[in-house]
C-alpha cells in the first residue's frame, strides 16, 4: 500500500475514535446520570464539558509542539493516551472520578486532532488533499453523530461503561501501527522552544470565560460571580494575544493571520462550530427527555439521516473542490445548513421520523459540502513546516467553538426553564407525569437555539465570500502554497 494511503487509513481510525468519543458519551448521559452515584447535573455537563474544554486548551501547544519534536512521535503518544484514558473511564466509581479520566483522554485526543491534518497534508500532493482531508475530516463529524447510535446500542444492551471499553483493544492495535506505519517528513525545528507564558494565558482564560457561563447559566454560582469570570477569562485572552505579538517562539502563530485564504478558513470554521456545537447535545435530549422519552436505541437512529448525508457529501465536495476550488462549495454548503437549522426550529413535540429527516438531511449535506473544502484550503495555504501549528489553530478553533456553543445553549435553556427543570432533563429523572410545562418550555428554548445557530451559519458566510476566488488546487506545487 502507498504510504499516503496508509497515512490515511491510520488516521482517519484515530480522528473517528476521538470524534465517536465525545457523542458516543452524549447520547449516555442520562443513563450515566441515573446509574453513576454522585453525579449531579453540573458533572454531568463537566463529563462533556471538561473533554471539550481541555482538548481546545491543548490543541494549539501541542500544533506547534508537534512542529518542534514530530508530528508522528506525538501523534503515536495520543493514541496510547487515549486508549489508557478510556480504559480508566470504564472502570470510573463516582461522577468525579469519570470527569477525571476524561481529561486523560481529552489529552490523547488533543495530539490525534492537532497532528492528523498535518500528517495528512505532509503526505498527499496538493491535488488529492481535498479528498482525502475530506475523508478524515468527514470521519470527525460522522463519528460524532455515529457515536450515537453505537452509544445508544451499546447503552441499552451491555450498559454504559462499556462505550469506554470498546475503545481498548481498537486503540491498542491502532497505536502499534501507528508506531510502526508511519514515518516524519517534515524536519523538525533544531532549537525547539516552550511558550509557557502563551500556554497559561490561554489555558486560564478560556476555562475562566467556560465556567462563568456554564456554572452561571445552571445557576451554581451567583450571576456577578458568573460575569466576573467571564471578564476575567477574556481578560486573559486578550493577554495572551499581546504575550503572542512578542515572544520568539509563539504558540499561536500570528503570522499565520496575514494570510486571507487561512484566516478566512479560521473565521468560517469557528463561525460553524459556535453554530453546530450543541446540535447533538440539544437533539439527545428532545428525543430523551420530556415529552418523548425515548430509549438511547431509538434516540440514536432518529439521527442516522445526519451520518449518511455527510458520509455522501463530504468526500465528494473535497474531491470537486480540488478541481474546481473551495469558494463555491463553502457558500452552499452554510446555506443548506442555515435552511436545515430553520426548518429544525420549527419541529414539534412529537416529530416522527419521516417528518425529522428532511431537516437533518439538509444539516448533514450542508456540513459535508463545508468541511472538507474549508479544512483543505486552509491547510493548503500555509507552507509545510507550520502546518503543525496551522492545523492546532484549525482544530482549537473548532472544539473552542463547539463547546461555547454548549455553554450558549445553557444559557437558552435557564432563560427559560427554571433550573429544577433542567436538572431533572440532563440527569434523565423528569417523568412524563409532571413535565407538561417543562416540555413546553424546552421545546421553545430549542426553537431559540437553531434560530440562533441558524444565524451563526449565515454570519459564517461573510469570511467565505470575503476569501475572494482561488485557482483550484489541482496542480499546484508546494511552492504555490
Amino acid at each position: 500500500m502507498q504510504y499516503k494511503w496508509r497515512v490515511l487509513s491510520n488516521t482517519t481510525v484515530a480522528t473517528l475514535m476521538a470524534a465517536l468519543d465525545t457523542n458516543i458519551v452524549l447520547i449516555s448521559l442520562p443513563t450515566i446520570g441515573r446509574e453513576l452515584s454522585g453525579t449531579s447535573a453540573t458533572l454531568l455537563l463537566w463529563i462533556l464539558l471538561g473533554y471539550s474544554l481541555l482538548t481546545a486548551i491543548v490543541l494549539l501547544n501541542f500544533g506547534r509542539l508537534s512542529d518542534l519534536f514530530g508530528r508522528v512521535r506525538l501523534y503515536v503518544l495520543g493514541f496510547a493516551v487515549f486508549t489508557l484514558g478510556s480504559l480508566f473511564c470504564g472502570f470510573s466509581q463516582t461522577g468525579a472520578e469519570l470527569v477525571v479520566f476524561r481529561l486523560v483522554q481529552a489529552i490523547g485526543a488533543g495530539f490525534l486532532f492537532a497532528n492528523s491534518a498535518a500528517i495528512i497534508t505532509d503526505a498527499f500532493p496538493p491535488n488529492e488533499r481535498g479528498r482525502a482531508l475530506g475523508i478524515n475530516q468527514v470521519s470527525i463529524v460522522v463519528g460524532a453523530i455515529a457515536g450515537l447510535v453505537v452509544g445508544g446500542v451499546i447503552t441499552s444492551t451491555i450498559g454504559w461503561r462499556w462505550i469506554f471499553f470498546v475503545n481498548v483493544p481498537i486503540g491498542i492495535i491502532a497505536t502499534i501501527r501507528a508506531r510502526a506505519d508511519l514515518q516524519e517528513i517534515v524536519p523538525r525545528d533544531a532549537h525547539p522552544k516552550v511558550d509557557w507564558a502563551g500556554n497559561g494565558l490561554f489555558g486560564v482564560g478560556l476555562t475562566s470565560t467556560l465556567v462563568g457561563i456554564t456554572l452561571g447559566a445552571l445557576g451554581v454560582i451567583p450571576a456577578p460571580s458568573a460575569f466576573a469570570l467571564l471578564l476575567f477569562g477574556l481578560g486573559a485572552l486578550v493577554a495572551f494575544l499581546l504575550v503572542e505579538r512578542r515572544v520568539d517562539s509563539p504558540m499561536l502563530d500570528l503570522s499565520l493571520f496575514r494570510n486571507r485564504p487561512f484566516v478566512a478558513s479560521a473565521m468560517a470554521m469557528l463561525l460553524n462550530a459556535l453554530a453546530r456545537g450543541a446540535f447533538t447535545f440539544v437533539l439527545v435530549f428532545y428525543l430523551q427527555g420530556p415529552p418523548r422519552f425515548l430509549d438511547p436505541f431509538r434516540a440514536g437512529l432518529f439521527l442516522i439521516p445526519v451520518s449518511l448525508s455527510l458520509a455522501v457529501f463530504g468526500p465528494v465536495s473535497g474531491w470537486l473542490s480540488d478541481r474546481y476550488g473551495p469558494r463555491w462549495f463553502l457558500i452552499s454548503g452554510l446555506a443548506v445548513s442555515a435552511i436545515g437549522f430553520l426548518w429544525l426550529s420549527t419541529i414539534g413535540p412529537d416529530e416522527s421520523f419521516t417528518q425529522l429527516t428532511p431537516p437533518l438531511v439538509l444539516a448533514g449535506a450542508g456540513m459535508g459540502l463545508f468541511a472538507s473544502p474549508n479544512r483543505a484550503a486552509m491547510m493548503t495555504a500555509v507552507p509545510p513546516s507550520r502546518r503543525g501549528v496551522a492545523s492546532g489553530i484549525g482544530t482549537t478553533f473548532l472544539n473552542t467553538g463547539t463547546t461555547i456553543s454548549l455553554g450558549i445553549t445553557l444559557l437558552v435553556m435557564s432563560s427559560v426553564l427554571p433550573r429544577a427543570s433542567i436538572d431533572a432533563i440532563l440527569l434523565g429523572t423528569a417523568s412524563s407525569s409532571n413535565t407538561s410545562a417543562a416540555a413546553a418550555g424546552f421545546l421553545t428554548s430549542i426553537h431559540l437555539i437553531f434560530l440562533v445557530s441558524a444565524a451563526l451559519i449565515l454570519a459564517a458566510l461573510i469570511p467565505s465570500i470575503w476569501r475572494g476566488a482561488e485557482r483550484p488546487l489541482e496542480g499546484r506545487s508546494e511552492e504555490g502554497d
